[in-house]
């Protein structure tokens, strides 16, 4: 397939059924379909042409619902939400609001009692909170619909990609305003950004060997063993949120992003939902 339209061997053997072609080319097919008319209308005269019997079938089930299409009620169009089908999942919303709720509980600890020398909440606990809400949007148990999810044509790296920019998109801002109204600003934001950054890429880079929820959930307790239970136990910053340890987590970043990349084609099996 060129960059522009389908070759006339694809639609012709895509509109006969052939089993001999490459999967990865009746997906690009598929997804390319979907925005470009000339090929949808190519592809309904090779079905004329190549699968008759096809066309006569389909021609029969639409003169059947034809007169009861017309005669329904049209549904009000909700391109709104449309949208944000896209980009959002139902299961996503109580996990982005308990996300919210501990960032507020925090925010709120950390006003009322600052007390000297004492590590913020909010920069404690930033880095994780974002994963929770990645694992929720890519999750075989909580999405029931993940079966249907997991076999279009855009359902790989990119239907990945989008929920977890839907969730940074959420998360970040709440803890920038957080962060703002704790003084953890400037420089310090970075403390937490690039952990919170480079720990998103992580559960993405692991959940296609392991699956997206079990690493979430691999990731956040190393957290909670590694760091959080001695900052708190200690009263003392850890490595992990000291500026020095900021291009540890821009290399782990970099990982996180090349091994993504690499293993794009991971995200399109069921494995990736576990």
């Amino acid at each position: 397939m060129n960059m522009e339209h389908a070759s006339a061997r694809l639609i012709d053997g895509y509109a006969r059924g052939d089993t001999d072609l490459v999967a990865d080319e009746v997906w690009a097919l598929e997804s390319h379909l979907e925005g470009c008319r000339v090929c949808r209308d190519r592809l309904s005269a090779a079905v004329m042409a190549e699968a008759p019997a096809v066309a006569a079938l389909t021609d029969a089930v639409w003169s059947e619902l034809e007169h009861q299409l017309a005669a329904a009620v049209q549904a009000p169009r909700r391109r709104l939400r449309a949208r944000l089908s896209a980009w959002t999942t139902p299961a996503m919303t109580p996990w982005l609001a308990m996300v919210l709720a501990v960032t507020l509980l925090a925010l709120l600890l950390d006003l009322v009692e600052p007390g000297p020398g004492q590590v913020s909440l909010v920069l404690l606990l930033a880095p994780v909170l974002p994963v929770c809400g990645v694992a929720a949007s890519w999750s075989r148990g909580l999405d029931p619909a993940y079966e249907l999810t997991a076999s279009t044509p855009r359902a790989g790296l990119q239907l990945v990609l989008r929920r977890t920019v839907s969730v940074l998109a959420v998360v970040i801002p709440t803890l920038l305003a957080g962060g703002w109204a704790t003084g953890v600003t400037g420089v310090a934001a970075a403390q937490w950004l690039l952990p919170c950054l480079a720990f998103t890429s992580m559960t993405l880079a692991l959940g296609g060997v392991i699956g997206v929820t079990r690493a979430a959930v691999a990731l956040v307790a190393a957290w909670a063993a590694v760091v959080a239970a001695p900052t708190l136990a200690t009263s003392r910053t850890a490595f992990a949120l000291q500026t020095d340890s900021l291009p540890v987590w821009g290399l782990i970043l970099a990982l996180g992003i090349g091994v993504v990349i690499a293993r794009r084609g991971a995200y399109t099996v069921l494995g990736a939902h576990r």
